[in-house]
């Protein structure tokens, strides 16, 4: 079946014919192009420091096919953007669940993160000379970009805590402080940072303190300490950076919609970044529940005289698997359905709904897989362990669970307490009125 069959029938009204057949030409260049050239992107990048200098060529190659084929930038919804392939943001929902499923579809169709969400922040927010100079190289693929947000020394699940100073002087602005978890800042094609900092931190209103700031990669006082393992994956070239600004220079123009905008730009970039991560994190989930499948039907693999697909167990595991991807899947969906409707503001439950769910489910799934293949699922013999690693980073990544269920729990608290308790107590009420009237005496209550 193809992916165009596959598409939930609540979802399939959405869609449209073009983004069918773009559907089904994602997963032939994932399943075709992308995960067998992996091995020869793990070879071609080598070992040691080289690795953090080098392009493969085999992903420049890929690259090239799907120019060709037109897949490229399918991330930029047509609701909010002009610049993309021309899709919503289910229809990139539906695609981008393929891309995740090999680690090099997403960069192989320049649909990968920091980029995207940086994109997207220059597209919406940026004046002509910044889109100019940095937008227009990204949408074409040639150069890389990393988002610094993270700091190490204060807790940055709060954004407000955010330290790094950002102070003008005449027509430049100067940089000092810390920032750690910068996605993409190890690529060599890296050459522009987007930069959280403070620009007022005397603000008397705490979301009015940040801004954001466009800093070309390599300039005097930029310091990259280190590249940051996530379980012992360095996810080179991409990298993770440890980095310090010590009195670093950038002109004014380097200000992305003004000072004091950062709150509101970093909202607007994260909440389609959550979304993003979510719909690949489905791929990733099927891909595991694939492998498990593949696991337990191998003749080889006997356990007790029988297959391990005759043990009730692992066909629990299986069928359990395939109900909550295809729940997790909706939750994204309708995600994704809800800022085509509107914008990522006005999905924000929805977006913290699956930004939770989605990345637990993929957990579960891949622990089962894991746990199917025994010694060889925490090794590199299958991508299980990689696959893990990355997914759990999503629990903390884009603001950890914890804060996206406090917000959440105190919006649903908040907007339905009044009206739910003022419905109970009619019914209640109603409820004894019908008791009387039949001759009956009311019931008493809590």
């Amino acid at each position: 079946m193809s992916a165009s069959t596959r598409i939930p029938p609540i979802a399939q009204p959405f869609v449209s014919d073009r983004a069918k057949k773009t559907l089904d030409l994602v997963e032939e260049f994932v399943e075709k192009e992308c995960v067998p050239a992996e091995a020869t992107f793990s070879a071609q990048l080598g070992e040691g420091e080289q690795r953090w200098n080098t392009t493969p060529v085999v992903i420049e190659q890929l690259k090239e096919k799907a120019k060709k084929l037109g897949l490229w930038n399918m991330f930029l919804s047509k609701s909010h953007f002009t610049q993309g392939a021309g899709y919503t943001n289910l229809e990139y929902g539906l695609m981008a669940e393929i891309l995740g499923k090999s680690k090099l579809g997403s960069e192989a169709t320049n649909n990968a993160a920091p980029d995207t969400g940086n994109m997207e922040v220059l597209a919406k927010y940026g004046n002509e000379a910044q889109k100019q100079e940095w937008l227009a190289p990204l949408l074409e693929g040639k150069i890389r970009s990393a988002f610094l947000m993270t700091e190490p020394d204060v807790a940055s699940s709060d954004a407000t805590n955010i330290e790094l100073n950002i102070r003008r002087e005449g027509n430049e602005y100067v940089l000092n402080g810390s920032k750690w978890w910068s996605s993409g800042a190890g690529d060599p094609r890296c050459k522009v940072y987007l930069v959280m900092g403070k620009t007022d931190p005397s603000n008397a209103d705490t979301y009015k303190q940040q801004s954001v700031v466009l800093v070309p990669a390599g300039l005097p006082g930029i310091t990259v300490h280190r590249m940051l393992n996530v379980y012992g994956y360095d996810d080179a070239p991409h990298g993770h950076g440890h980095i310090t600004f010590t009195n670093v220079r950038i002109p004014v123009s380097g200000m992305v919609l003004g000072e004091g905008r950062g709150f509101e730009i970093i909202q607007g970039r994260l909440g389609p970044g959550r979304i993003h991560h979510a719909m690949r994190t489905i791929g990733a989930a099927e891909k595991a529940l694939e492998w498990l499948i593949n696991r337990v039907n191998d003749d080889r693999k006997k356990t007790f005289g029988q297959p391990l697909s005759a043990h009730g167990v692992i066909l629990e595991w299986i069928a359990k698997s395939r109900i909550e991807v295809d729940a997790a899947r909706l939750i994204v969906l309708n995600a994704a359905i809800k800022i085509d409707q509107g914008d990522a503001k006005s999905a924000l439950k929805q977006i913290a709904q699956a930004k939770v769910l989605v990345p637990q489910t993929a957990l579960t799934i891949i622990d089962r897989a894991v746990q199917a293949y025994g010694a060889a699922g925490v090794c590199q013999d299958t991508p299980l362990a990689y696959l893990w690693a990355g997914i759990r980073t999503l629990r903390i990544a884009d603001g950890p669970d914890e804060v996206h269920l406090q917000q959440l729990g105190r919006r649903e608290n908040k907007s339905r307490r009044d009206a739910i308790a003022a419905k109970l107590k009619w019914q209640q009420q109603e409820s004894d009125r019908l008791l009387i009237a039949s001759g009956f005496k009311a019931k008493s209550h809590l």
